[in-house]
């Protein structure tokens, strides 16, 4: 069973490749740069990019099982160059907030339009839904570094953040075997923790004192919107919203699937400290 793994540079993806190479599958890697990649010599390369569908045919050729990476601009695209490549199996990188999405406006799908979009293809499918990333934090790092200093909304939002490697050693584990099917899979972090809970912990992986500061949601959208477009910023601050009125709870999926505990955040911390001093 050959697999293509798309986004093969990406957060989740890359570490994929590793995951996949190191049990044994045959992997081929969706990519635009192979040699920022830097794949392993076991990894067949397609060069291309879901946002770019002229390139999908030559890559799904001869593909049984795909790892979706999330781009739902262009999920129709993939799914019509998958269903004639004769692509069997999905396994979607979707996203904690899917459920709640599919309760409000089509206009503002994201995870959602993917999923609807797989199942619709008539794909064996599996989901995976992560929470939050530990790696989001990162973007906290010039505050900290200038300042001392991390501004965000909703203090009282409870996520329960995943590391990166976690999410790519659960994919291995679903990608590899056929017993996930039709499952979509809540994925987290061991512990529920709010943003000043998550700033103390990098506090103490640094050794000095990073203070919260509140931000008005508006704040927020202020700052973000210039770099990021406010619909994407609008819907991270809903996100955070939404997480101050339904806190997040750990899932069991990383111990499950991989017979290992998950990353803590405060492992995680330490393990990044220097991006932060």
């Amino acid at each position: 069973m050959r697999i293509l793994v798309t986004g093969a540079t990406g957060s989740v993806g890359r570490l994929l490749v590793d995951e996949l190479v190191s049990a044994g599958a045959e992997v081929r890697a969706l990519t635009n740069n192979p040699a920022r990649a830097a794949l392993p010599d076991e990894v067949e390369i397609a060069r291309g990019y879901l946002g770019t569908p002229s390139t999908l045919p030559a890559a799904l050729a001869g593909i049984d099982t795909v790892y979706l990476a999330p781009l739902p601009a262009y999920v129709d695209d993939f799914v019509r160059c998958a269903q004639h490549a004769g692509v069997r199996r999905v396994v979607v990188l979707s996203g904690e907030p899917a459920e709640y999405e599919a309760q409000g406006d089509p206009s503002a799908w994201h995870y959602y339009r993917i999923e609807r979009a797989i199942e619709a293809g008539g794909f064996d499918w599996t989901f995976l839904r992560p929470g939050q990333f530990m790696n989001n934090t990162l973007g906290w790092a010039p505050s900290i570094k200038a300042e001392s200093v991390v501004r965000a909304p909703y203090p009282a939002a409870v996520q329960t953040p995943i590391d990166l490697g976690d999410i790519a050693a659960v994919a291995r584990v679903v990608l590899l075997s056929e017993r996930f099917n039709g499952q979509k899979i809540m994925m987290s972090g061991p512990e529920a923790l709010t943003p000043p809970e998550e700033v103390e912990q990098i506090a103490e992986a640094i050794g000095r004192e990073v203070r919260f500061i509140e931000q008005t949601p508006q704040e927020y959208l202020d700052e973000l919107a210039p770099a990021i477009g406010l619909e994407t910023a609008q819907w991270l601050l809903d996100g955070f919203g939404m997480m101050a009125e339904w806190p997040m709870k750990p899932e069991p999926a990383v111990p499950e699937l991989t017979g290992r505990p998950a990353l803590t955040y405060r492992e995680w911390a330490l393990a990044n400290a220097d991006a932060f001093r």
